[in-house]
């Protein structure tokens, strides 16, 4: 007896590549060949994840021969669904401690563009000035976590409290694909504005609120997470 096929899960962090480009494209005609490559997946793993989006309601494969395509058809229920998923708690969060009002701005000076991307209301205010913090958080890319991490904290004067903090930096449970879209805003790097939802969204304190409000300044300049 033939072994049925395991759905692929839509939401894990290498097939999300997969639904985060055709949000930033919406009504784009989509090819699997679209999504593979420098960047992207495997040929077969493009193939079950649309699949997968097909079964779920996501998305229509068109076939036509050489050419078949795949539409993007209920983007609010993908939405929905990833929210169902996803959300910021997922990732792990290292919090420490700054006394330094101009701490934002040094990250530029001490950061690579392509090493880090603010998130939640730290990234989201640059668009949206919503919600007045304090608390700074940034996913990071790096090399060589614990050395490049020690070298940031002691260059920043990053301390260390038994509890909180102001500063948190982010180890992204979405490895590969939290820094796709990633956008300069005001000469900060800014995770892209479908990830500022998602972390958003479930995250308190006025996450929601925020992750909303952000949602319908992008609806009035007439885009949809691009």
């Amino acid at each position: 007896m033939r072994q049925k096929k395991k759905m692929k899960n839509v939401f894990s962090d290498k097939a999300t590549i997969i639904p985060r480009k055709m949000l930033k494209d919406p009504k784009r005609e989509w090819v699997v060949r679209d999504f593979t490559g420098p960047g992207g997946v495997s040929l077969g793993m493009a193939q079950n994840v649309l699949e997968a989006m097909e079964k779920k309601g996501y998305v229509e494969r068109v076939k036509k021969g050489p050419d078949s395509h795949t539409i993007l058809t209920n983007k609010d229920i993908l939405i929905t669904d990833w929210l169902k998923d996803y959300r910021f708690e997922l990732n792990t969060v290292d919090s420490y401690y700054s006394p330094d009002n101009e701490i934002l701005n040094k990250i530029k000076d001490f950061l690579k563009e392509e090493q880090y991307a603010l998130t939640l209301h730290t990234g989201a205010n640059l668009v949206t000035s919503f919600v007045k913090t304090d608390d700074i958080y940034l996913y990071l890319k790096l090399g060589n976590w614990d050395k490049e991490i020690l070298d940031l904290r002691q260059r920043l004067e990053l301390k260390e409290l038994v509890r909180g903090g102001n500063f948190h930096i982010v180890r992204p449970h979405y490895k590969v694909s939290v820094f796709l879209g990633r956008q300069k805003i005001k000469g900060f790097s800014v995770v892209s504005n479908l990830q500022l939802y998602l972390d958003l969204y479930n995250f308190q304190p006025r996450g929601r609120e925020h992750a909303e409000y952000l949602k319908k300044l992008l609806e009035e300049k007439g885009k949809y997470f691009d």
